[in-house]
């Protein structure tokens, strides 16, 4: 897809243009994407009832490196899965020392009870869960865990509950629908009733410049899929209000992220 085609109508279709747009920026995604924050990792060990030091672990739809690397940090011994060319491409660009395979969730190319954890780091919502879920349930140990997380924005907070917004009326869509919440039903991630999860929501904040909001929100799938003149209008006058509410040019962006984690038996 070019910058000037318009997405397609076929809801699947788009769906798959959406999951495929992230090759062409992976660079701008791994730039200014936001991170996780400590507290996070702590709740994934907690309910997956194990350290993440010494972890075999698999981070499907690693993207960039960004939840692989805090993991590797915790102290996993991390196998990283990725489908995307452009993302592969960044990923081993910054984490060289990373084992990283081509794959998606739906048919990992994994051995069977290979992993202590299964990690999805905003990634889960791109796999079909009746392929997904018995692919994780293969590749976990016995009393492994699949843990999945998502940085949501904070709603709550009024910049950014308006600026939510203005990208939905320019977008098209309901861009709190859009993303995962804590009262949200199980059956949206396992519809099939598999698993038993554990939900946990930590709140976190990042300071940064107007530039890298910006560039983080253009990495987002539904911008990426928008033709490019379309997209760099709308983050102008997106510059001109955020510009309004902090002067100084630097936001703070709060996010809730939400954490869902299931043992396998």
């Amino acid at each position: 897809m070019t910058a000037t085609q318009p997405p397609p109508a076929d809801p699947r279709a788009l769906h798959a243009a959406r999951a495929r747009s992230f090759d062409s920026a992976a660079a701008q995604y791994a730039a200014n994407r936001p991170s996780y924050p400590p507290a996070l990792l702590d709740a994934v060990e907690e309910l997956a009832g194990r350290s993440l030091s010494g972890a075999r672990t698999v981070d499907v739809g690693a993207g960039t490196g960004i939840a692989t690397a805090l993991l590797h940090a915790r102290g996993a011994d991390v196998l990283a899965v990725e489908p995307g060319a452009g993302m592969a491409a960044e990923f081993r660009r910054a984490l060289p020392g990373i084992p990283l395979v081509r794959g998606d969730g739906n048919a990992l190319p994994v051995a069977d009870a290979h992993a202590d954890l299964v990690t999805y780091a905003q990634a889960w919502h791109w796999t079909d869960p009746a392929r997904s879920v018995p692919e994780a349930l293969r590749v976990l140990r016995p009393g492994g865990a699949l843990a999945l997380w998502w940085n949501t924005e904070a709603l709550d907070v009024p910049w950014i509950a308006e600026a939510a917004r203005r990208a939905g009326r320019f977008l098209d869509l309901d861009v709190a629908a859009e993303q995962p919440r804590s009262d949200d039903p199980v059956e949206r991630v396992d519809p099939s009733g598999r698993l038993d999860f554990a939900r946990r929501t930590v709140r976190w904040s990042r300071r940064v410049p107007i530039g890298t909001r910006l560039a983080n929100l253009g990495s987002h799938s539904a911008f990426l899929v928008t033709p490019e003149e379309r997209t760099t209008a709308f983050l102008e006058e997106e510059r001109a209000h955020l510009l309004t509410a902090f002067p100084d040019g630097m936001v703070e962006e709060t996010y809730d992220v939400l954490l869902l984690v299931a043992r396998k038996p």
